[in-house]
This record gives C-alpha cells, structure tokens and sequence, in this order.
C-alpha cells in the first residue's frame, strides 16, 4: 500500500482529522488574504497592511468552528455565516472571513437534500451579500461585495452536486446489490424445484413397482406348496417389476449426473403412449383395469405427457394398495377443448384410506398438475370407491416446453 492510499485509509477512518486538516488549510489561506491589498496603485499586493485584532480573532474561531463540520454541518454554517457578517460589517480593510461560511455551506448541501440546500443557500447568499453591500466600508457594487454572492453559489452547488453523485453511485450499488440476491434466490429457487420434481419421480417409480412387487411375492407364498406354477409366474412378476424399478430409477438418478458424465440417460421419459404397457404392469398383478380413450390425433407436451402418466400410475398404485383385491378401476383419457382430462375411478371399500395424510402420492400428483397450470380433483365416490381427476393444458406455458398439438 503506497503512502497515499494509507493516508486516505487513515483520514476515512477518522474523518475529524480531516477536517482537522481542512480547517487548517483555511486558516491559512484567510490568514495569507488578510494581508492582501486588492486595490493596491499597481494592482494586488502583498504586506502592505495589516488585519485589525478583530478580523484576526473572527478568522480562527471560523477555522475552528469548521473542525466540527460532519457532527453539526447546521450549526458551523450559522457561526461562520455569523462571524463573516460581522466581519464584513467591520472589518476594514476587510478579511477572507467568508471563506469559512462557503466551505460550512458546501458541507450543508453535500449532507443534505435539494430543497434544504437551496432554502440554506438562498438565504446564506442573502445575508452575507446583504451585509456587504449595506453595511460594509466598501461602495456595494465593490467587486469584493459580488464575490461573496458568487463564491457562495459555488458552494452551495458544488456541494449538491457531489450529494447527487454520492447518491447515484448508491443507487447503483443498491441495483447490483439487489439483482445479486435476487440471483441467489432464482437459483436457490429452482434447485428446490429441480429437488422436488426428482422426489416426485423417486416416488412414483418406488411405490409403483414396489406396490406390485409386495402384491406378486404374497401371490407366490400363498400358492407356493399347492400351485407351484402359479408361484413361478407371480415370481417371474416379481422380477419383470423389480427390473422395470431399477431401471427407472436409473433414469431419474441419471438427471443428476453432469453433463460430461458417462451412461447419461437417452430414454425419453414416459408418456401415454406407454399407457398400455402401464396398465398391463397392474393387470398382471391382479388388478382389473379398463381403459377408454378419446385423446387420437393429440401429440402432447413432453411434460404434459410425464404428467398424465405419473398420476394414472400413482392413481391405480393407490387402487392396488388400498382398495382390496375384489376391486376394478377404470382409466378414461378425453381430450376436451384445449385440455387433456384424466379421470381414474375404482369401486374399492377402502379406497377412503389412500386419501389420508400418510403419504406424498396425492400431494405429489397436486404438485405436477399445478406447476402446467392444471387442476387436480380427488376424493371418494357416492356409493363407495376413489375418484381421481385431472385436466391437463395440452398447450403449456412453462419455460422450454414443447407446444406441440
């Protein structure tokens, strides 16, 4: 660090020192005025007369008065404002006095605001070129007399201008300030999101398969010592279940992976052109599924199509689970309007229970449906059973989706 940059350190750490200083430098400059004839035979001279006692006094206590400019800019301007009156009623010949009172006015409008700086600064002019003109020794149009208006001018708009650059810069800083936590808050923002789709796919893909893995390893140790062919197709069931599960899940970890990354997913994510293949997966764990579908001719989205396939999936893994064995569920897809309606019903007894707080299956069908800005309605049937329903955008709004018909 180079010696001025740790005398600016030094002064901005304590800033009275530097008025200090200020104050100094002023003394000496209304000091060195005091003894200049500006109306000298052969134009300005030097120590040809002498400052009175008075204008001597009045120049040290503005000096001193300006020490304390930052802590009360108000007050200083009013001593120094009142020590130059004087001085320009007085003094004669007259001394630099109102050098103060302008540096006491350019900290006034630098700490303050406009309209403050020019009600002060009009009234600091006022005054002091007042006092000059009228009761001063000196003929009021004296150059000296319209010196103090001008320089007391200067003061005051020098000093506002530097209150407006302190001001934009900031503002400036603010703007960068903001648009950096607002930034952090985009991206902490969408890493909950991302985290969230994902909690989703892991627990689509795990009760779905699981449900039907639990299902086909009940079916083969009941029938195991009687019907043993019937126990090696549920276990080949089982399999197929548990295959279909790992490789989902391969999949959806796989999203985590870095781009660079080797054995990155290249499977598209499933859509209702799987739904056939979907709902063989529950027919051959025993559940009785019939499908309807008034959808030809749509191509959706291909977030709108993982979403009609994870609520039909979750829809009949809460069918399988709480509904009881004697139950059918029916799967309708109809394309109305601009929308894809999806409806799943099934006539179980307890088809109350999968509506209960005990696990994210509903909550997480809600969540998919309304980040594409659909609507999601379930609840028990009138005579018993679950209903599912979701009405789908087929155009979606959503950043980088495909908008397809």
């Amino acid at each position: 660090m180079s010696t001025l940059d740790r005398a600016r350190h030094q002064f901005k750490a304590h800033p009275m020192a530097l008025d200090a200083a200020l104050a100094i430098g002023v003394l000496a400059c209304m000091v060195a005025g005091s003894f200049v004839d500006p109306h000298g035979p052969d134009g300005v001279t030097w120590g040809i007369r002498t400052p009175d006692p008075l204008s001597l006094v009045l120049i040290g206590l503005s000096a001193a008065a300006l020490v304390f400019r930052r802590r009360a800019p108000m007050t200083v301007l009013a001593l120094t404002g009142t020590f130059s009156v004087v001085e320009c009623v007085t003094g004669d010949p007259r001394a630099p006095v109102a050098m103060s009172a302008v540096i006491a006015l350019y900290t006034v409008a630098s700490a303050t605001d406009r309209p403050t700086t020019w009600r002060v600064g009009l009234l600091t002019m006022t005054v002091l070129t007042a006092a000059a003109m009228l009761g001063g020794p000196l003929p009021w149009y004296a150059q000296e007399n319209l010196g103090i208006f001008a320089w007391t001018g200067i003061g005051a708009t020098a000093g506002d201008a530097v209150r407006s650059r302190r001001a934009f810069v900031q503002a400036i800083q603010d703007r960068a300030e903001k648009a950096e936590r607002t930034r952090e808050e985009e991206a902490r923002r969408r890493v909950a999101e991302e985290r969230l789709r994902i909690a989703r796919d892991l627990h689509d893909v795990v009760a779905h398969h699981i449900a039907l893995v639990n299902v086909q390893a009940g079916v083969a140790a009941h029938v195991m010592d009687k019907r043993p062919d019937q126990a090696k197709e549920a276990l080949a069931h089982v399999r197929e279940a548990s295959r279909s599960a790992l490789n989902e899940l391969r999949a959806t970890v796989g999203l985590l992976r870095q781009s660079g990354d080797p054995e990155a997913p290249t499977e598209p994510a499933p859509g209702l052109d799987r739904l056939d293949e979907l709902v063989g997966t529950f027919r051959s764990a025993g559940l009785q599924v019939e499908v309807a579908r008034a959808d030809a001719g749509t191509t959706l989205p291909a977030a709108v199509g993982l979403a009609a396939y994870r609520v039909i999936q979750e829809a009949l893994t809460n069918v399988q689970k709480h509904a009881g064995g004697a139950a059918k569920a029916e799967v309708s897809v109809v394309r109305v309007g601009p929308n894809i309606e999806i409806t799943v019903l099934d006539n179980g007894a307890g088809a109350e229970d999968s509506a209960d707080g005990g696990g994210h299956g509903l909550l997480g069908m809600r969540e998919r449906v309304t980040a594409l800005r659909g609507t999601l309605t379930t609840g028990p049937r009138y005579g018993g059973g679950f209903r599912v329903h979701a009405i789908l955008p087929v155009k979606t709004r959503g950043r980088g989706a495909d908008d397809t018909v």
